[in-house]
């Protein structure tokens, strides 16, 4: 995949479902179309991504948190086009917290198992935001107000959005 996303081929992709419940095996080529594409296929490519880690944009799937490291290397690639359509995504990868709302919100004890596997989810993906903060840092420091203004914005979200308690 070029000296951008190296370690993609690492992630064992066959073995995830994304937000949608399909398998995840579409996650890679949409990230290569991220990096090296023009404007257009990236704007595309990032619609479909988000579809599939973020559905609805406020539903995350098993393959999301894998997903982010990728989505971090690339907002933070000069050369990749989209910037603020990729912080956006990972704004809103962070405030996700519909399983988590779901879980809390039932009064019968015997689903509360049902919902643990969509927590972690939501929990790692929230995670991995966190985790590239110093990423987003150096994005927001662009002097390219098109890139500071969206990743400021994210921080923000970051700072605003609470680790998820324990269930």
């Amino acid at each position: 995949m070029g000296s951008l996303l190296r370690s993609v081929s690492g992630v064992r992709w066959g073995e995830l479902r994304d937000a949608t419940g399909a398998g995840a095996d579409g996650i890679p080529p949409l990230l290569s179309r991220i990096a090296y594409g023009d404007e257009g296929t990236v704007r595309i490519a990032i619609d479909d991504l988000g579809d599939a880690i973020c559905a609805l944009g406020f539903v995350v799937g098993e393959a999301t948190a894998p997903t982010v490291p990728f989505l971090l290397e690339l907002a933070g690639s000069p050369q990749v086009a989209c910037k603020a359509e990729l912080l956006d995504l990972l704004g809103s990868i962070c405030r996700t917290d519909q399983w988590h709302s779901a879980a809390a919100s039932t009064q019968d004890r015997k689903h509360d198992t049902s919902y643990q596997q969509q927590t972690g989810w939501e929990a790692a993906a929230r995670a991995a935001v966190y985790a590239g903060r110093s990423a987003i840092e150096g994005v927001a420091s662009s002097v390219r107000p098109e890139e500071a203004m969206p990743a400021r914005k994210l921080l923000q979200v970051m700072d605003d959005t609470p680790p998820f308690p324990k269930l």
